[in-house]
């Protein structure tokens, strides 16, 4: 049988695995998608350490979801500083909302919270009582002597802390804090002393002064660029997480808890679409099945979702996607496939790098030392498909610069969409040496041998990107997140992979 025939009946046998992976893996069964916690949650309540500005949609969803779903909502009001001060002395409670996502940031330092959702944007302004009795343009009227300005405490408040910020930055802030008659622990009270009158004016957030028919705005550009996300986590103390990740993306959907946020004037974002039990479809190459099944397990389970991994060559899966095709995230095997479907996904993100090799036979029997080697009469090499993997692609492009792809071509016997059946064929003796990623042989390196192959387009980066029509962007957003974290590290490295994240 010549080379052609050769090829042609290896294709008709992948053709039939092909069948098989083109099949996604089924939804998780489902004691790992049921609402584990959940019961104890309705009998313990979560405890919600909330930002004293954002209490009026807060109060209103918790008393909705309760009535809904039976878990009860202990809200704690203060300010956002003041609370993770609390947080931070008493490590207890499941949820902290804080207005200024500074504030997560600095809980996430602490190792305070987990996972975080953001729920709407916000800006400082002068707020002073309708009709602005007293002329305010700016903030150099709050330092004259017929103006009684009220701040929120720096320490205690997220507005206080961002005005001092931005009047630092401008040279102000030290007129400005000797010229205030009063400092209040949270924007609410600020608000509150400007509509009866204690004060003249004050600094609060847009969406505070909106919540106030007494109150108009003065706006000022310098706070008008400094736009902040309020922002909600569930706290690593929480002993009911997954309870508490529901209510969450119960508060930040778009169809639900963040319709309560545009009422009382706030400006949401763009939310999630409500589920009970969302259902994920995330793309992957086939090489990144070892490293991150473990992680979407461990995803379902915490978050009480479903997620379908659909693992295949990146040239099929690109292909589905640019035929219309939507799954809500794409792991890519290389960059260049990634680029290809640019324009349907946000921004992708690096997670790891794998080198290609050529594996081997235990003993390199053919003694192989080299892609040159692998031109030498009567060898059978295997290859992935260039049209359907990326490592296909990568393969091809390579040989090509080294000027060895006509050579080795005559000597190819198999050529496949994933890696993983090259692999099998090299163990089972079908095929002399095989060129695939080091990632691919991280499981099996008891039965064969990988040549390393010295050269700059030897390599392949694996990005993940979020769908740009998902109805789950910040899920989507999450899971990746859990797939770029530390402890999924451990199981990149540990499968192959260099880790990219870092960089």
């Amino acid at each position: 049988m010549n080379t052609g025939w050769k090829i042609f009946a290896t294709s008709i046998v992948v053709v039939a695995l092909l069948s098989f992976l083109l099949v996604p893996n089924p939804p998780p069964p489902p004691e790992q998608v049921q609402r584990e916690d959940e019961p104890q949650a309705q009998q313990d309540g979560l405890v919600f350490y909330c930002a004293a500005g954002i209490q009026k949609p807060v109060s209103e969803v918790a008393e909705e979801y309760q009535k809904i779903y039976g878990v009860p909502v202990q809200l704690q009001y203060e300010g956002s500083g003041t609370l993770l001060s609390k947080i931070t002395v008493a490590r207890r409670g499941d949820i902290y909302l804080a207005a200024d996502i500074s504030y997560i940031n600095i809980a996430k330092e602490k190792g305070l919270v987990a996972e975080s959702i953001p729920l709407s944007h916000l800006h400082p302004v002068i707020a002073v009582k309708k009709g602005n009795p007293k002329k305010i343009s700016g903030v150099a009227d709050l330092l004259r002597e017929d103006v009684r300005t009220a701040l929120a405490n720096p320490d205690a408040a997220s507005v206080g802390k961002l005005t001092r910020k931005l009047l630092t930055k401008s040279g102000e802030w030290d007129q400005v804090k000797a010229a205030a008659k009063v400092f209040k622990p949270t924007v609410n009270e600020v608000a509150i002393d400007i509509k009866i009158g204690t004060v003249d004016a004050g600094i609060i957030w847009d969406s505070t002064a909106r919540q106030y028919a007494e109150l108009e705005t003065v706006e000022i550009p310098l706070f008008q660029e400094a736009v902040k996300t309020t922002t909600v986590a569930i706290l690593k103390s929480s002993g009911h997480p997954q309870a508490a990740l529901r209510f969450c993306r119960y508060l930040g959907a778009r169809d639900r808890g963040l319709k309560n946020f545009k009422k009382w004037g706030f400006d949401p974002v763009e939310g999630d679409k409500w589920a009970e039990t969302p259902e994920l479809v995330l793309y992957s190459g086939g090489v990144n099945r070892v490293a991150i099944q473990e992680t979407i397990k461990e995803f379902q389970r915490r978050e009480g979702v479903k997620v379908t991994t659909a693992y295949n060559g990146c040239g099929i899966l690109t292909g589905q996607i640019m035929a219309g095709e939507n799954p809500d995230g794409y792991f890519a095997c290389d960059v260049s496939f990634m680029h290809q479907v640019a324009d349907r996904f946000q921004p992708s993100q690096d997670v790891s790098q794998t080198g290609i090799v050529i594996a081997l036979q235990k003993g390199n029997p053919k003694d192989i030392k080299n892609l040159e080697d692998l031109t030498a009469e009567g060898l059978k090499i295997g290859v992935a498909n260039d049209k359907q993997s990326a490592l296909g692609s990568l393969t091809r492009r390579l040989l090509e610069q080294m000027k060895l792809y006509e050579k080795i071509t005559k000597n190819v016997r198999a050529q496949t969409p994933t890696a993983d059946l090259l692999v099998n064929q090299l163990r089972t003796g079908s095929l002399d040496a095989v060129i695939v990623y080091a990632a691919n042989c991280s499981q099996v390196l008891d039965s064969v041998e990988l040549i390393r192959i010295e050269h700059r387009a030897a390599s392949a980066v694996q990005p993940i990107a979020v769908s740009l029509k998902t109805d789950y962007p910040h899920t989507m957003s999450r899971l990746i997140e859990a797939i770029r974290s530390a402890k999924s590290k451990a199981r990149f490295t540990s499968a192959g992979f260099d880790w990219r994240v870092d960089e």
